[in-house]
């Protein structure tokens, strides 16, 4: 390199600032932890206890769970001859998935979960009226978890009662912040 163009590089690196920052190298670029979430959960149930359960899932469904093609909205969990299970979760295949089998976007997924929180989940479903609600998905060391509510459904005056709640304390903290 001619020295003359040497020096004009520098002095223009040095006009923009530098172009390597040393704190920005060693971050790395983390996809977020949550995968999809139930809104609905928390307003149409009173959620008293939450598990974490693993999910038995084929290839191509991780790979869409990882584009965040996921849906929990019309998802339910129930237990089955001692095994848990979620219906209804949406996993949408990837325009990309292999030709040789047919993806099943709906099918019913088993879940993963330790012997005595089944048998605590099928007392409170079958005696006390609970329901298992899919809460959230989301990555735990690489691997899909789902995020289970034990809980009752709300009535209609309940559900006003939070909206009601919620604004008033929407409108309190603008109250406050004046």
């Amino acid at each position: 390199m001619i020295p003359a163009m040497a020096e004009a590089m520098k002095s223009v690196g040095e006009a923009s600032g530098p172009r390597y920052n040393a704190r920005m190298a060693k971050q790395k670029k983390k996809s977020p932890a949550t995968i999809v979430q139930n809104k609905r959960a928390r307003f149409d149930y009173q959620i008293d206890e939450t598990f974490e359960a693993g999910l038995v899932l084929q290839g191509w469904e991780v790979k869409s769970l990882r584009e965040g093609r996921a849906q929990l909205a019309e998802s339910y969990a129930f237990i089955k001859d001692g095994e848990a299970w979620i219906t209804g979760m949406q996993i949408t295949p990837l325009l990309s998935a292999s030709t040789h089998i047919k993806p099943d976007p709906v099918r019913p997924r088993k879940l993963l979960l330790h012997r005595e929180e089944i048998d605590k989940l099928v007392g409170a479903i079958e005696r006390k009226g609970y329901t298992l609600v899919p809460m959230s998905m989301y990555w735990k060391n690489g691997r899909a978890k789902l995020a289970l509510g034990l809980g009752k459904g709300k009535k209609a005056y309940d559900k006003r009662a939070t909206e009601k709640e919620r604004d008033w304390q929407r409108q309190k903290a603008r109250i406050m912040k004046h």
